[in-house]
């Protein structure tokens, strides 16, 4: 399993800890039932979370039923790889596992206006279900994710003008 805390333990010349070392430890465990609440929520209500978005995605500005499907899929996708950053405290997760292949799908599809669409609606039905505190919690992750496919949409325009 490799997260941020990885670092803590990879430096063979230290025998303990340091006070910020152990700092950014005692964080991360004193989070770990917070995370992991989270984290059941997500699983738990999967469903219950995306299917106002994806009712509302097909509801809003006539988008064809196949890019809201895939849409919502990658939505599905992009909140699972959210969810176990979160429970990893690692921001490098997300882009690990999704730059290899979202950037691409939301491309190949043109998905980008519906993509956007369902980020604002996924923050809003998560803003209904965790508090502030917990939204925080993954709030880097998702945001990571909709950078990723942000920065595919500048790239299709760019390539549009060439």
């Amino acid at each position: 399993m490799t997260f941020k805390l990885d670092t803590l333990f990879d430096s063979p010349e230290k025998q303990y800890l340091d006070a910020n070392d152990l700092s950014v430890l005692s964080q991360y465990v004193s989070s770990i039932p917070e995370r992991m609440a989270v984290y059941r929520t997500l699983r738990d209500q999967e469903i219950a979370i995306m299917q106002p978005i994806a009712d509302a995605l097909q509801q809003q500005a006539g988008h064809p039923e196949p890019l809201v499907e895939r849409s919502v899929r990658n939505g599905l996708m992009v909140l699972r790889y959210a969810a176990m950053a979160m429970l990893l405290d690692d921001d490098g997760f997300v882009e690990e596992r999704l730059q290899g292949w979202l950037p691409e799908m939301v491309k190949a599809y043109e998905t980008q206006a519906v993509d956007q669409q369902l980020f604002q609606l996924l923050m809003q039905q998560l803003a209904k279900v965790f508090s502030p505190a917990q939204l925080n919690l993954l709030k880097p992750s998702i945001e990571k994710a909709k950078s990723l496919m942000l920065n595919t949409r500048e790239t299709v325009t760019l390539a549009g003008l060439l």
